[in-house]
């Protein structure tokens, strides 16, 4: 088959079908032609430089829809049902979110034993509190306020899905068109990088522990998405980005990142401003500015505006790279590659939106990274985005790259299930014995605990993930998202048979309820007053959920007949509490699987 490789403008293209993607095609001045775009592209440049995509029609073969809503189900639901709250931002924004629920803390100045927040964001206590509210009698507080960000999950997937597939419908992205037709349709396209996006967004390691936490880091991230989604749909939809821009830019100034919020509205304000050529180019820049305006008055009047440049030497290169290593694997390699194929576009970005979205998404969220504490949240932002670029290299991938990426994947993720499979197992009877002794050193206490549930669950996704593999080992051809098949469903069944197999085991080591468990048995069943010195949000939020206490945070505290304190602070910072000789200690509470995590517990003498 030959191709038009060194023609100027792919913009050529057969006479469409009579079929259903016609509906995309109407006269400018129909109403249709509004909402669903018009004949020719408005976000394409005068003149377009040769796409390095050569891509046939039989290459973009459809992702059967059961099998992409059974792997998001897959990867959303574990995580978010049976566990306790972890250490430490899921812990912590839960105690926001009972004791605004419970009406101990004002909506607009949260507080949990006197302590205000780290992060600035409150949409995500208030939709926590409100869910707990609403369902809490339900399906219990722990439950319910997962619900909600399981959503919040979901629609991110969308909005990177349906962000990338705008962009890929723009004929600067599109394929050569071949000299006797059989080239890629458009609409065909651009589905088969969406999936391709999607899929490597779930392959991504950093994305599986994060986006499982009721934190505002979830709602950042869901908001980044809708951002996202609003600038790539501009010149194919009307209501879609008015929509995702309305909710993403103030969900954003509300979720504690007003700074991004402003950031990436300037970003698309210059895009629009370089590649956007449609009759509503300047209704699109007025929304934005205007949306810019509210979200920084927004945080302005809440008091959210606050910047938090890290410049401490802890964080070194070293450490940095070591993130980005492993964060965004396997996107970030493919990312590269479309760096270099696409880089004859990515010397004019502002003329290619496919490009410089994406990029412009992802530099605010490196400059985040390398600015800001923690920096793993910070990367997370850029995580659909580094989805969406790693999908344009799909259409120039080599066969034998794309082998190498899939035996890369095989290895891996079979030998990590294999090991999980087999640690389980070594809990379960004590065979193998070097690993079951390794976990009872490392988890000291813990006595496992047999599901049936849980391993009928992980039975049915490791054969699903054996019958994947033998239909991607097969000889027959497959369509350009082949090669991302394999790092989503591993990354999906490592997930899957990590909260199901060892879920006692991470809850275990990654719960405060065993140490507050030791706590409550050196208290007593009815302590009273208490009184909390230094501890952190987490272990106050973890006492008074999993204890039922109520912890004072005064410096001199004289009706309290106990007192909790965390180990470090209590020698490091003695200007908390005066010393006075009334206060002996009666034990030290250390967390089971860290020995420096301690709680130190003393009790008012008699006089």
């Amino acid at each position: 088959m030959v191709a038009w490789k060194n023609s100027a403008t792919v913009s050529a293209r057969l006479p469409p079908s009579k079929s259903r993607r016609t509906r995309y095609q109407g006269s400018p001045g129909n109403r249709a032609a509004f909402f669903h775009g018009p004949p020719h592209n408005p976000a394409t440049p005068t003149v377009n430089l040769p796409t390095p995509a050569i891509v046939p029609q039989d290459a973009v073969r459809r992702l059967p829809r059961w099998g992409l809503w059974l792997l998001c189900i897959a990867y959303i639901v574990p995580g978010f049902v049976g566990r306790d709250p972890w250490k430490n931002a899921d812990i912590s924004a839960f105690g926001y979110m009972l004791d605004l629920a419970k009406g101990k803390s004002d909506w607009f100045t949260p507080t949990l034993a006197g302590l205000a927040p780290q992060t600035d964001g409150l949409l995500a206590y208030w939709l926590g509190a409100w869910a707990i509210q609403g369902l809490g009698g339900l399906l219990g507080a722990e439950m319910a306020v997962r619900v909600p960000f399981a959503g919040l999950l979901l629609l991110t997937l969308a909005a990177t899905w349906y962000g990338t597939y705008y962009l890929a419908r723009d004929t600067a992205a599109q394929p050569v068109a071949f000299a006797f037709g059989g080239e890629a349709h458009p609409l065909d396209y651009a589905r088969a990088i969406a999936d391709g996006s999607l899929l490597a967004l779930i392959g991504c390691l950093g994305l599986a522990q994060l986006s499982h936490e009721t934190s505002s880091y979830l709602m950042q991230l869901c908001c980044t998405s809708l951002v996202f989604l609003g600038l790539a749909a501009m010149p194919y939809r009307r209501w879609i980005p008015v929509v995702a821009l309305g909710l993403g830019m103030p969900g954003l100034a509300l979720a504690g990142a007003p700074s991004i919020a402003i950031a990436l509205a300037l970003g698309g304000l210059i895009c629009i401003t370089a590649s956007y050529t449609a009759p509503h180019k300047m209704a699109w820049v007025a929304m934005l500015t205007l949306l810019g305006l509210v979200t920084g008055g927004m945080a302005w009047g809440l008091d959210l505006w606050m910047w938090r440049v890290f410049t401490e030497e802890s964080k070194t290169w070293q450490s940095l790279a070591k993130l980005l290593l492993w964060f965004g694997w396997p996107a970030w390699p493919l990312l590269l590659w479309t760096v270099w194929r696409w880089r004859q576009h990515i010397s004019s970005p502002l003329r290619y939106r496919h490009l410089s979205i994406p990029l412009w998404f992802l530099l605010v969220s490196l400059v985040a990274t390398l600015t800001t504490q923690p920096a793993d949240r910070a990367l997370l932002l850029g995580l659909p985005v580094m989805a969406t670029l790693a999908a344009f290299a799909l259409p120039t991938l080599s066969r034998s790259l794309g082998a190498l990426v899939d035996w890369f994947t095989l290895l891996f993720f079979s030998i990590s299930a294999l090991a999980i499979w087999v640690i389980w197992l070594a809990m379960q009877t004590g065979f193998p014995a070097k690993p079951a002794a390794n976990v009872a050193k490392l988890a000291p206490g813990f006595v496992p605990s047999f599901s049936g549930l849980a391993l009928l669950v992980a039975l049915a996704g490791t054969l699903a993930w054996c019958g994947l593999v033998w239909w991607r080992t097969s000889r027959t051809r497959h369509p350009i998202w082949k090669s991302l098949v394999l790092p989503a469903a591993g990354a999906t069944l490592s997930w899957l048979l990590l909260t199901t197999l060892w879920l006692p085991l991470l809850n275990y080591a990654r719960s405060y309820a065993p140490q507050i468990r030791n706590v409550a048995a050196v208290l007593g069943p009815q302590p009273g007053c208490i009184v909390q010195v230094g501890l952190g949000r987490a272990q106050i939020a973890a006492l008074q959920y999993h204890g039922g206490w109520t912890l004072q945070s005064r410096t001199t505290p004289h009706n309290c007949n106990w007192m909790l304190a965390d180990a470090d602070t209590w020698g490091i910072r003695k200007d908390l509490l005066p010393e006075d000789p009334a206060w002996e200690l009666v034990a030290s509470v250390n967390r089971p699987t860290d020995k420096d995590d301690q709680i130190l517990v003393l009790k008012r003498k008699l006089r």
